[in-house]
């Protein structure tokens, strides 16, 4: 898994409540079991007309926000099933951070799992964001994970609060496996320590 760090891009503004996993990613898409190639179907009942057309007033067909990786959501993003194809799809695209003013709980904890930071901030502290993100490509913020600010296109800073531990699994890039394999020398010496005190388990 990629590594979180700093992330400086565009952000694209999505101000819809209660986005939840079928408009991420629509049900016919879930097939595969492959993390790539869905980044074509995110949003898609929103992205193209029934003909296959772009849909050009969805913000993510705009130029601007082509390239787009950061959503400014509404309230309870990711809510719905619990279909980890919606962390997929958004990375797939090309988005590392949604911030919104709350998450679906399992949405929330999938994207950890893939690489992706959601933030929670503050309806002000949305509200500041999704005006800066309406500025087009000049809608720029800056993500500074250990610091844990945003900083926008005219230089003001946010801060935003986030578990340590979910924390440092997106800056040491940790999927659930590699998280354990952390803690392999206790585990071991747990073991070592078990058989020798009950060798009939």
């Amino acid at each position: 898994m990629d590594k979180f760090t700093t992330l400086t891009g565009v952000a694209a503004p999505l101000p819809i409540i209660n986005i939840d996993t079928d408009m991420i990613i629509p049900k016919q898409y879930l097939k595969t079991i492959k993390r790539t190639g869905l980044g074509t179907a995110l949003f898609s009942e929103m992205r193209y007309h029934e003909d296959g057309s772009e849909n050009p007033d969805f913000v993510l067909n705009k130029p601007a926000y082509r390239n787009a990786q950061i959503i400014i959501a509404g309230d309870n993003f990711g809510c719905g099933s619990s279909r980890e194809h919606a962390p997929w799809a958004l990375l797939d695209f090309g988005i590392r951070c949604v911030i919104s003013t709350s998450f679906a709980d399992i949405f929330y904890n999938n994207c950890f799992k893939n690489g992706i930071l959601p933030l929670v901030v503050t309806p002000e502290q949305l509200k500041l964001l999704l005006d800066d993100a309406e500025r087009g490509s000049n809608a720029t913020l800056t993500v500074d994970l250990e610091a844990q600010t945003i900083k926008g296109p005219d230089g003001g800073t946010l801060n935003f609060d986030i578990d340590p531990s979910r924390k440092q699994i997106l800056l040491e890039g940790l999927d659930d496996i590699a998280g354990t394999l952390k803690s392999d020398p206790s585990i071991s010496a747990f073991e070592g320590k078990m058989a020798a005190e009950r060798p009939w388990l």
